[in-house]
């Protein structure tokens, strides 16, 4: 069969949209780089138009990034490739697959529903629920439903005056009306990535944070450490991210006294981590992954 023409939706000069490019390049001989926000669709002519490439007429897409930071906006550019499969291109890891993990709270719902252990979550609009959840919880983490790398996140302490606590809440609710609360807890400097790929476990590494920062993002200067998870720490993360069904995602887990716990799973997963900390080629085992599917019947 003639090699197939394979798209890369992501952000072009980013480190893991190039990678995953060069990667299709050598498998295919054929380089794309779309930036999503700059597609047009036709609904009246069925095409999904990035300048003079119709989407609709590739033979997959390998979904990276959608935009920069998590916003609705990422929800509505996800929506449009459902034009595209619909034409009959593969996308990877399919557009529906993708929605139900870019909303923080409907990939939480999915993790309890599933029986996934996570941090002790209140989720509400109204501010004094907020404030003893703050109250309960000792430290509390509130976090956007969309966001990644920690961005947006702030901890607020229970040691504080209930007037500043309220003040701070306020201060987090102007951006975020629905409220995702989260008790604190300590990684001792350390969590958990889990990448897997089609279902399949391919590779774990540690973020370890530096300095004073109270996540191990890094975004927040963490690094990336090699580590070989527990057989229990394996099983959980291979049971959160089967409802989701992604082609490549990954697995945040913390480790705690009470055993461990699982932050969220990716709609995109993270190459770098998975090569700095595990020496493994993320991008090369994906395209292999999404040319097998291909050549499939």
């Amino acid at each position: 069969m003639n090699k197939p023409r394979i798209g890369v939706i992501g952000i072009a000069g980013k480190w893991s949209t190039e990678t995953l490019a060069d990667v299709v390049e050598q498998q295919t001989g054929f380089r794309l780089i779309i930036d999503m926000s700059q597609v047009e669709l036709d609904l009246a002519g069925q095409r999904l138009m990035f300048g003079s490439h119709d989407l609709c007429q590739l033979d997959a897409l390998i979904v990276k990034k959608t935009s920069t930071r998590y916003s609705p906006n990422t929800l509505d550019r996800l929506e449009l490739l459902r034009v595209a499969e619909n034409a009959g291109v593969q996308v990877f890891s399919g557009a529906e697959n993708m929605l139900r993990l870019i909303d923080r709270l409907s990939c939480t719902v999915t993790l309890r529903n599933a029986g996934i252990p996570m941090p002790e979550t209140r989720v509400t609009e109204k501010l004094d629920c907020a404030v003893r959840a703050v109250e309960n919880f000792g430290q509390a983490v509130f976090k956007p439903l969309f966001s990644t790398k920690a961005r947006g996140m702030c901890v607020i302490h229970a040691q504080q005056e209930k007037s500043a606590i309220r003040a701070a809440i306020k201060d987090f609710q102007a951006s975020n009306p629905m409220m995702y609360i989260q008790r604190k807890i300590d990684l001792c400097g350390r969590d958990l990535g889990l990448a897997f790929v089609a279902g399949k476990y391919l590779a774990c590494y540690a973020r370890v944070s530096q300095g004073d920062a109270w996540n191990t993002t890094i975004h927040s200067g963490g690094s990336y450490q090699a580590h070989s998870p527990s057989d229990e720490i394996l099983a959980l993360a291979q049971k959160a991210q089967e409802p989701f069904a992604m082609d490549f995602t990954t697995v945040d887990v913390a480790e705690t006294a009470d055993g461990p716990i699982v932050f969220e799973v990716s709609a995109f997963g993270g190459f770098r981590g998975v090569l700095e900390g595990a020496g493994i080629d993320a991008a090369a085992a994906y395209t292999q992954h999404v040319l097998t599917r291909i050549k499939q019947p």
